[in-house]
């Protein structure tokens, strides 16, 4: 079967409303994609974050009356005007080609992650199943891809872990498969926690992750903490983080653009030793060892 894509080619109006538009007019999907090349983080707890040009797709049967489709938008946003593209789609396994996408990484000597429908490459190895369709965090993005780096290159045996903004649970899975003895998974996001608690147990490491919510994590004596959230977070929690981490313990700071590295290396030097900037693309890894400096 083939299917209709209408582009509506937005710069000025609401992207949610223009969504709600093509949902009416029988779209069977709707796709916002970022239309200037404009990078979006990790957003803020309950904040839903569009880029500043965003452009709004919808797919119709191939038979849809397109002249109406359009007719009844323009007229729904009082813009005759609005620019638009029709392109003709080729049915596929949408499935398939989503599944595709992911396919199984190595970070370090040893550690993998492989999505779940992939036979891992070296089952010798230390191989993270995952399911990316749950929440953020597959091993893709560069700030991700940093943190695992460093945990492979560690010592974890006997180590408690927090893995600060766990996502999808590939960090604080990580560190369990790597021989941590207990690891804390914290995130605000309902969702993340209940990714992180299914990919935890298909990993079979259930027993040595704990799930949190930030306000119910207890005060734990860390000997690694990691965050791979955002710069401002990571600003606002530089002293917890200073409380949660022994002396002598490690931090890991990710999810940070190189021009936002300095100001977060001179907070966190009033608790840790930072070491050199690691850099990947326009993204850096910050790391340091906690000193004896009281909170």
């Amino acid at each position: 079967m083939t299917w209709l894509r209408i582009t509506l080619n937005n710069s000025t109006h609401d992207p949610e409303q223009l969504s709600e538009l093509l949902s009416a007019t029988g779209a069977v999907s709707v796709t916002l994609e970022d239309a200037a090349d404009q990078a979006i983080l990790e957003p803020q707890p309950g904040e839903t974050q569009l880029w500043s040009r965003t452009q709004v797709s919808g797919l119709y049967p191939a038979d849809t009356d397109t002249g109406h489709v359009l007719e009844a938008i323009r007229r729904g946003i009082g813009d005759p005007t609005l620019s638009t593209t029709i392109t003709p789609v080729e049915d596929q396994d949408w499935e398939r080609a989503w599944m595709d996408q992911f396919q199984p990484l190595r970070f370090g000597r040893r550690l993998w992650v492989c999505p779940n429908w992939h036979t891992p490459p070296r089952p010798e190895d230390v191989n993270v199943m995952l399911d990316p369709g749950l929440a953020f965090g597959t091993g893709t993005h560069p700030t991700t891809a940093l943190c695992l780096e460093w945990l492979d290159a560690q010592e974890l045996g006997n180590k408690t872990v927090i893995d600060y903004g766990c996502g999808s649970g590939i960090l604080a899975i990580a560190a369990a498969k790597l021989g941590a003895r207990q690891v804390w998974a914290v995130d605000y996001d309902p969702q993340a926690l209940t990714a992180t608690t299914n990919n935890a147990a298909a990993n079979h490491v259930s027993d040595r992750i704990s799930v949190h919510e930030p306000d119910a994590l207890p005060a734990v004596e860390a000997d690694i903490l990691l965050a791979n959230i955002l710069s401002g977070p990571l600003l606002e929690l530089a002293t917890r983080f200073a409380r949660l981490v022994v002396p002598g313990g490690k931090l890991v700071l990710s999810g940070i653009l190189r021009e936002q590295a300095t100001p977060l290396m001179e907070k966190y030097r009033a608790w840790f030793n930072m070491e050199p900037i690691t850099k990947r693309d326009e993204w850096v890894r910050l790391s340091g060892q906690r000193t004896d400096t009281a909170c």
